[in-house]
């Protein structure tokens, strides 16, 4: 197939709000050795993506500048494994937010059988993440409980998801009635609000005593002191965003008593080759769960990709929960 030699993009005109986001025509990317290009049919919508919007999370050197981590759609050139098109979800290094992006072929996947391309672009950066994180660093396996914040949004809703396909048992913390009711029709063995209920009392309560063997933490801030609290022996605490506080005061003493981890990692300035690991253990060991049609799929909101600013305002709302996509060929 012929390609277009322009595309319409969203670029950001400057650091600011979501009014800063507007399309543009731009020329196709030029792929590198390696990489395919995707012709993209939903782009998913992600904190980072924000955080680049407001000018705090700049990408690494030689990533694209524009916003966009994660899509779905159909190989237009070919690279690695892949053919001409395939149906993938892709972790991008920047531009997603396009007609068109280039990605590493590592970072490439097979749309999960029976999957919307919408609904598969609301995967790669969340569930890379959590792969990351929360598997492959701090060990999450079978039998273990795993304390979940924020666990309706994107990222805790694949915490969630990808706890119970490994045979743990995720704990959500969610603020509202709606969230937990969507907690649990993601997998959630267990919901604490913590509007109403005290999380560490709570989280004992759930597993005798014991406290949570993982601990999945959005917060930052005060949180860290309570879920060292929440914490069972010998647990691990996993910081992937710190959207309460960039600080915390960490009781040590308490840490080392109950001999704690405590990590951080971010997915976005991690190596191709690190990236290309992370796709091929969800492949092997996660993704075959997806091809269940009684799998639960994500809550997702469908903007036009012109509407990027609109999808940016929909994900700063509180009352938010679930996934949003920006769709090129419109809604």
């Amino acid at each position: 197939m012929t390609l277009p030699a322009t595309m319409t993009a969203i670029v950001a005109t400057a650091p600011g709000g979501p009014d800063v986001l507007e399309p543009a025509s731009l020329p196709l990317p030029v792929t590198a050795p390696g990489e395919v290009l995707i012709r993209v049919a939903a782009a998913g919508v992600n904190y980072p993506d924000i955080a680049q919007r407001r000018g705090d999370y700049p990408p690494p050197p030689g990533h694209s500048p524009r916003i966009g981590l994660e899509v779905a759609g159909e190989i237009a050139l070919a690279a690695g494994p892949w053919r001409e098109g395939d149906k993938v979800a892709a972790l991008a290094n920047g531009g997603g937010y396009a007609e068109y992006v280039a990605v590493p072929a590592g970072q490439v996947l097979p749309v999960p059988p029976g999957w919307p391309l919408a609904d598969a672009a609301a995967l790669p950066e969340t569930w890379f993440t959590i792969t990351q994180t929360l598997v492959m660093r701090a060990g999450l396996a079978s039998g273990m409980s795993v304390l979940i914040t924020g666990a309706a949004g994107g990222l805790g809703g694949a915490a969630v998801q990808i706890a119970r396909i490994l045979g743990a048992r995720p704990i959500a913390i969610v603020g509202a009635a709606d969230k937990a009711d969507y907690a649990r029709a993601l997998g959630a063995t267990a919901v604490i609000r913590h509007d109403i209920e005290d999380i560490v009392a709570r989280t004992r309560e759930l597993t005798g005593g014991r406290g949570a063997d993982r601990v999945l933490d959005m917060l930052g801030g005060d949180a860290t002191a309570r879920h060292i609290d929440a914490s069972a022996p010998f647990g691990h605490i996993v910081q992937v965003a710190t959207l309460g506080d960039r600080t915390a005061a960490v009781p040590l003493n308490k840490l080392m008593a109950k001999q704690l981890t405590l990590s951080g990692s971010t997915l976005r300035p991690q190596s191709t080759e690190t990236k290309a690991a992370i796709a091929a253990h969800l492949r092997q060991h996660i993704w075959p769960a997806l091809a269940d049609p009684a799998f639960p799929r994500p809550k997702i909101r469908r903007f036009a990709l012109a509407r990027a600013a609109d999808a940016h305002r929909a994900l700063e709302e509180r009352s938010h929960y679930g996934k949003i996509v920006l769709l090129p060929g419109g809604e």
